[in-house]
C-alpha cells in the first residue's frame, strides 16, 4: 500500500471517527453523571425537539443501542469518504438533517427519537442506489456489498415485525428516503468511471474517422 492509499484511507475515517467520538463521549457523560439527554432527540410537532433534527444522532438510550449502531455507521461512512470524497460530506449533512425533518414532520405520538439508525439507513441506501445509478464498476461492486451487508435493514421500516421493541421505525424510513433521494440528488457530481488507456485510443480513432467522412472532397469539381 503506498502512501497516497494510506493517506486517502486515514481521511476517509476521520470524520466518521470524530462523530462516533462525539457519540461514545455523550453515552459516557449521561452514564457517569446518571443523566439522560433524550429530551435533546426530535420531538414530532413540537419546538424543543427541532434542536433534535441536527443533535438526535450524538443520543442514544443504551451503551447496547449505541454499540448497535457504531459498526454500520463508521463502516458505511467510511466508505462514503473514501469513494465519494468531493461530495461526502454534502452528502453526510444532508441525509442526517433531512431524515430528522422527516421525522419532526411525520412521526407520530409523543416520543423522542434518538440515535444515528436514520443516517445509516441513509447512508445504505444511499451507497447502494448511487452504486446502481453511475457508470462506474467499483461503486457497482460496493452497492452490492452493502447490500450484502446490511441489506436486512430493511425490516427495520416495517413497524409490525417488531411489535414489542420501541423502534423509530419512522427515522429509518426517513433515512431510507433520504438516501435515496440524494443519491439521484448527486448523480452528476463525485466519482466518475475510470478510462483506461485503450478506450481513449478508440475515441481518437472514431474522432479520426468522423473527420475523414465530415472532411469536404477538394478532388471532386463543382459545377454551378
Amino acid at each position: 500500500m503506498d502512501k497516497a492509499e494510506k493517506k486517502k484511507i486515514i481521511n476517509s475515517i476521520y470524520v466518521p471517527g470524530l462523530l462516533l467520538l462525539v457519540m461514545w463521549a455523550v453515552k459516557l457523560f449521561e452514564w457517569l453523571f446518571n443523566y439522560h439527554l433524550g429530551f435533546l432527540g426530535v420531538h414530532p410537532l413540537h419546538y424543543d425537539g427541532i434542536p433534535g433534527i441536527v443533535l438526535y444522532p450524538f443520543i442514544h438510550g443504551s451503551f447496547k443501542h449505541l454499540m448497535a449502531n457504531t459498526v454500520p455507521f463508521f463502516v458505511l461512512a467510511t466508505a462514503l469518504f473514501y469513494f465519494y470524497k468531493e461530495i461526502a460530506f454534502k452528502v453526510l449533512i444532508s441525509i442526517w438533517i433531512l431524515s430528522g425533518i422527516w421525522v419532526w414532520f411525520g412521526a407520530r405520538g409523543d416520543s423522542y427519537h434518538i440515535g444515528a439508525s436514520g443516517v445509516i439507513y441513509g447512508l445504505s441506501s444511499f451507497l447502494f442506489v448511487s452504486g446502481l445509478i453511475r457508470k462506474n464498476n467499483s461503486l457497482a461492486a460496493l452497492s452490492l456489498i452493502v447490500a450484502f451487508l446490511y441489506g436486512s435493514l430493511i425490516w427495520g421500516i416495517f413497524p409490525e415485525f417488531f411489535p414489542k421493541e420501541n423502534i423509530s421505525w419512522e427515522g429509518h424510513l426517513g433515512g431510507l428516503i433520504s438516501g435515496i433521494i440524494f443519491a439521484f440528488y448527486y448523480k452528476n457530481e463525485g466519482p466518475e468511471e475510470k478510462k483506461y488507456p485503450w478506450e481513449y485510443e478508440d475515441e481518437e480513432d472514431d474522432d479520426d474517422d468522423d473527420a475523414y467522412w465530415k472532411r469536404p472532397n477538394t478532388s471532386s469539381t463543382y459545377k454551378v
